[in-house]
């Protein structure tokens, strides 16, 4: 049994160097941008960066005002429109109930006249 554990362990130590060789090696396959070109790549990203920026800022502001003078004043128009039919319903169902107070009045008083009448 020692012996399969020292042989993964020189394997394992085989393996991590192996790696690193080859990551080494890799990097030195890269083509390092000039510090110019670095510059330049840098200024490209942070200027596109700030168009989009602008670009979503500029959305955000249009789309705000047209909820706010768009749908905001369309949900107060309906809102009063509502307002309106309440009040007319309600305003006809106190009508209602001052007629048949008024023929129950007129009801009781007809009663009392017959009453009396007799």
């Amino acid at each position: 049994m020692p012996k399969d554990i020292t042989k993964n362990d020189k394997k394992e130590k085989k393996e991590k160097k192996h790696f690193f060789k080859d990551f080494k090696a890799e990097l030195k396959r890269v083509i390092w941008p000039t510090p110019k070109q670095l510059v330049n790549n840098t200024v490209a990203v942070i200027v596109i960066v700030l168009i989009t920026a602008i670009i979503v800022f500029g959305l955000d502001f249009i789309f705000q005002g047209i909820n706010h003078y768009g749908i905001e004043a369309l949900k107060d128009v309906v809102d009063t429109r509502n307002e309106q039919t309440e009040n007319t319903t309600l305003n006809q169902e106190e009508a209602n109930e001052q007629e048949e107070s008024n023929e129950t009045t007129q009801n009781n008083e007809t009663q009392n006249n017959t009453v009396n009448e007799e």
